[in-house]
């Protein structure tokens, strides 16, 4: 780690959203890790685990396009806003339909439906507005690695104080806490200051801007290559923390603490992944970066899968949670140097629906397995299509990709193109 680690905090607005996200984030993994555990002790079937990820984040894979047409149209700073205040309410719903009521696990899903469909909104305003957030544009790739590295930091930190939670105080604290945490970032965002926003006069519909979006990522393979190779991993290796409940209640003979040092394990490696790729110097070959990550992922997958002993398996799970976080992180990267400021919105709703569309499917796909198989067999057999789809895309990969410094001098001229029209 080094001085240039942190160099995306030179921009006051980044420095803001950093702070506020990284408090609600860990509230939103309470949330999740309390979801799961929730949904896995009332049926104790891997199945619907598989199906409480498809009600969450499957929203984001039906209207994600949208989001990002909404993204590239309106005021993103309004955009983000506004979903981060649903957000809150969501949670406080979920809060009271957990505390004051004899609620299903149906009711849980509906719940993870609402706060779906408002994630499909929310990605693509989010991660396209961190380019407005640096000041400096050569910051841009630092600034995506320690949002990173904020995601992770949550993911280690949230899951362990669930687990320790839900066993003294229950689901319902957990939401609380996620509710009350959103506080932190519409704080943040208030804060922020930004150019005064235009609104373009361009009339065109909906569809015609969503069609736009599609024939650009179709013109631009070495952006829609890493686009397809992150809709495989989301689909075939993501949905393997569908399983931890399995393996917290059934293989470590354990608890809701145990799930929560599993998912905390995944979010060390991660946070390390995440701090590592920050520490990278401006043009670094992030293409042999992506292919080694997503081969550690699948070896950490590997070996996690039939070990029994719980330290054992927490160093393997923070190995896959090293590959899982990089792989992820390098093709955002990749994405947001590449994409011309005009397209930005509708490219990262294909991120989106790539990232955590494909999951709900893969998770339904896995818990399916799992019920046949096994839990252990079933993440063997993820780990194993990691290295194939590593193997399988590389050469494609080669062909397509920008140096770094190139793609932010490009940006640069697009971007003063732009302004100079408006």
């Amino acid at each position: 780690m080094n001085i240039n680690t942190f160099k995306a905090f030179r921009s006051r607005n980044y420095r803001l959203y950093f702070s506020g996200q990284s408090i609600s984030l860990i509230g939103t993994w309470m949330q999740r890790t309390a979801v799961y555990w929730v949904v896995y002790t009332k049926t104790h079937s891997a199945f619907m685990l598989g199906l409480a990820v498809f009600a969450a984040q499957f929203p984001s894979f039906l209207f994600s396009p949208l989001g990002g047409v909404v993204s590239d149209k309106y005021n993103r700073y309004r955009v983000l806003l506004t979903t981060q205040i649903a957000s809150l309410i969501q949670a406080t719903l979920l809060t009271i339909l957990v505390v004051f009521t004899n609620y299903t696990v149906w009711e849980i899903f509906a719940c993870s439906i609402v706060l779906g469909t408002i994630n499909a909104f929310d990605v693509p305003a989010r991660q396209s507005m961190v380019y407005q957030m640096i000041d400096r544009k050569e910051d841009l790739s630092n600034a995506i690695a320690l949002n990173s590295s904020m995601v992770n930091l949550a993911r280690l930190i949230g899951p362990a104080i669930s687990g320790i939670v839900l066993e003294k105080l229950g689901a319902g604290t957990c939401f609380f806490i996620n509710a009350l945490s959103f506080l932190a970032v519409i704080t943040s965002l208030l804060f922020m200051r930004f150019p005064k926003f235009i609104q373009e006069t361009d009339s065109k519909k909906i569809i015609a801007e969503f069609k736009e979006g599609w024939e650009y990522l179709n013109n631009t393979p070495s952006i829609g290559i890493v686009i397809l190779l992150l809709a495989c991993v989301s689909l075939l290796l993501m949905p393997f923390i569908t399983l931890l409940p399995v393996y917290a209640k059934v293989v470590f003979k354990g608890n809701a603490t145990t799930f929560g040092w599993l998912n905390s394990a995944i979010g060390l490696g991660a946070v390390g992944g995440a701090f590592f790729l920050a520490s990278l110097k401006t043009g670094v070959n992030l293409k042999n970066i992506l292919f080694i990550t997503l081969l550690i992922f699948g070896v950490g997958l590997i070996l996690f899968s039939h070990t029994t002993n719980l330290p054992v398996a927490l160093f393997f799970a923070t190995l896959a949670g090293f590959g899982m976080m990089s792989q992820g992180t390098v093709s955002n990267t990749i994405i947001q140097t590449n994409v011309s400021v005009e397209m930005r919105g509708r490219v990262i709703s294909y991120f989106a629906m790539a990232f955590f569309g494909m999951q709900p499917i893969g998770g339904l796909l896995v818990g399916t397995a799992s019920h046949y198989f096994g839990a252990p067999n079933t993440i063997l057999l993820e780990g194993i299509a990691a290295i194939i789809i590593a193997i399988i895309f590389m050469p494609y990969l080669r062909k397509g990709i920008l140096k770094e410094k190139d793609k932010i001098e490009l940006i640069e001229m697009e971007e003063a193109t732009v302004n100079a029209t408006k």
